[in-house]
């Protein structure tokens, strides 16, 4: 599977919007240079106050392009970074992907998908009904989490806007993501 970066955002303060920038740093280990989620240990305010000491799996948000414009076209007023997310990518059902699955980014930047990302007040606090819009049903009722996926940064490199995005599985049995 191939698609490639749309736009890439980061952000030093816990601002819900990330502004997108023409190009960010991915460190191994610890997520975006100079974002306030970059860390080997929790960053997000919420699980920082559950336990500081959990590692980090949140440290790069990825959402699909092809998501933001589903979004739009319920009347919801998005662009890339205003979910929060550093990378917004185009061609690849990142909802689909299999916990564990690699993506390769640009030249050299490789990050490992750690499971969903939880939807919560935050998106109603940006635009009302957005919470509800990030939720769907699978045909068999189970709820789907459709507000980006997150990952760890297993090696570093520069990302911007128009790189390539490859994707490589992990070893079978593929185990479905969960939220993180």
């Amino acid at each position: 599977m191939q698609g490639r970066v749309v736009a890439v955002a980061a952000s030093s303060g816990h601002e819900f919007s990330k502004p997108v920038l023409p190009r960010i740093t991915l460190l191994a280990g610890l997520g975006v240079q100079g974002d306030a989620h970059c860390g080997e240990l929790v960053k997000h305010r919420s699980r920082v106050r559950a336990n500081p000491n959990q590692p980090n799996l949140r440290q790069l948000h990825l959402i699909p392009a092809e998501r933001l414009a589903s979004l739009r076209a319920q009347g919801f007023d998005v662009a890339p970074g205003a979910l929060g997310e550093n990378v917004t990518t185009e061609g690849v059902d990142l909802f689909a992907l299999p916990r564990g699955s690699r993506l390769h980014l640009g030249a050299t930047a490789v990050v490992e998908v750690t499971g969903l990302r939880n939807p919560c007040h935050q998106l109603d606090d940006f635009q009302k009904g957005l919470m509800k819009a990030t939720l769907e049903r699978a045909p068999d009722g189970a709820l789907l989490l459709r507000a980006g996926i997150m990952a760890v940064v297993v090696e570093g490199g520069e990302l911007a806007a128009g790189d390539t995005l490859r994707v490589e599985l992990p070893a079978e049995p593929h185990r479905a993501l969960e939220r993180v």
